[in-house]
């Protein structure tokens, strides 16, 4: 049947007066949410989800490796460290006594200065947006990444013409010391202080002064956090060295660290969101 108005049909078994016709229009919604819309809400809501800290600890120690591999090439192509900042203070120290004897100690200094200023910026973006939530983490892997990768390319196109001081030593240098603090400022957010992925000394301290360093295996976790933490740094460190050596050289080691970043920011893709939290809340 034609719709008087013209607009289109209207059914023949009712009738506009019909209730059970208003009944069903009543209960229709008016705009039906796209499926891309629902889509992009939970996928909204999966980011802001905070992220369970349980086995955590495991990417904190996979960060040792990355240091290793950084500190040890660094050290030998560049004379200073980029993520542990006791040397460089060491060396920062030789250096004001004879400033005129070298240029070490500018590059450590430029070390320190950078990994100071990454642990302001990721420090308070941690703090300011929620340390835990999945996006904050991808996020501050992702930069991390994104500084590795520009060191890689500015090693890669340098002339090596000039002194030590040239800028391509020096940018990849303040990059890749910046992105160190990042790791290091996510044991904070993850609440395993001990696991800086930057120092040692305390870890050996805490390590071998701990009354159960002999319990079982399954008896002291942080007995095996702190054991693991210098054999991974260590295992770095021999793999850098042996980028170092090779025609590679510090190239090799930046490229393996952003392949290890990339593992990383893939896994915090899919870690279990944190228990009996509501992770739906916005902010």
């Amino acid at each position: 049947m034609t719709s008087p108005n013209g607009y289109g049909t209207i059914n023949g078994n009712s009738s506009p007066d019909d209730p059970t016709q208003h009944s069903r229009n009543e209960q229709s919604p008016l705009l039906a949410k796209p499926k891309s819309s629902r889509r992009s809400t939970r996928l909204s809501k999966y980011l802001k989800q905070d992220i369970d800290r349980s086995w955590a600890d495991l990417i904190l120690l996979l960060s040792y490796v990355i240091t290793g591999l950084l500190d040890s090439s660094a050290v030998f192509i560049w004379g200073s460290f980029v993520s542990m900042q006791t040397g460089n203070t060491v060396y920062l120290g030789l250096g004001l006594v004879a400033p005129t004897e070298g240029t070490r100690w500018i590059r450590s200094g430029t070390s320190i200065a950078f990994f100071c200023f990454g642990s302001l910026v990721f420090s308070r973006f941690h703090r300011y947006f929620s340390p835990k939530r999945r996006w904050v983490l991808l996020a501050s892997f992702s930069a991390q990444l994104v500084l590795v990768i520009a060191a890689a390319v500015i090693v890669l196109v340098d002339t090596e013409e000039g002194g030590d001081l040239r800028w391509e030593v020096l940018v990849p240098l303040a990059l890749v010391a910046f992105q160190s603090s990042g790791q290091a400022v996510t044991s904070r957010a993850l609440q395993y202080n001990s696991l800086t992925s930057v120092v040692l000394t305390s870890i050996y301290c805490d390590l071998f002064s701990d009354p159960l360093i002999l319990a079982g295996l399954t008896q002291n976790d942080e007995r095996n956090r702190r054991a693991a933490a210098p054999v991974l740094l260590l295992l770095g460190a021999v793999i850098g060295g042996l980028w170092a050596h090779s025609s590679v050289g510090l190239a090799g080691a930046l490229w393996t660290a952003a392949t290890l970043k990339i593992v990383i920011i893939f896994t915090w893709c899919f870690w279990k969101a944190e228990p009996n939290l509501d992770n739906d809340n916005e902010d």
